[in-house]
């Protein structure tokens, strides 16, 4: 698994199967699909996304905590090929 540190950039994207992690400084971002099938790769995408959660869960134990923060929206980025 690449170095995932959850919560220390804005930019760090992890892909699993069909799943995105996006590691943001306020929030982490999980999105799309994960088939875990029940044969080796899928025990070792079922242990990859363990070990996200586990390290995320980690972030969160080891600080303390505002009872909820106001998240910023996702910036918009203009489609450079759109005219």
């Amino acid at each position: 698994m690449a170095s995932f540190e959850p919560f220390k950039d804005d930019a760090t994207v992890l892909t699993l199967d069909g799943l995105t992690v996006e590691n943001r400084l306020e929030r982490i971002e999980i999105y799309g699909s994960l088939q875990v099938t029940r044969d080796k790769p899928g025990l070792e995408l079922a242990r990859e996304l363990k070990r996200v959660l586990d390290a995320t869960v980690r972030a969160l134990e080891g600080e303390t905590l505002p009872e909820r923060i106001t998240t910023r929206p996702s910036e918009k980025v203009r489609n450079p090929f759109d005219e």
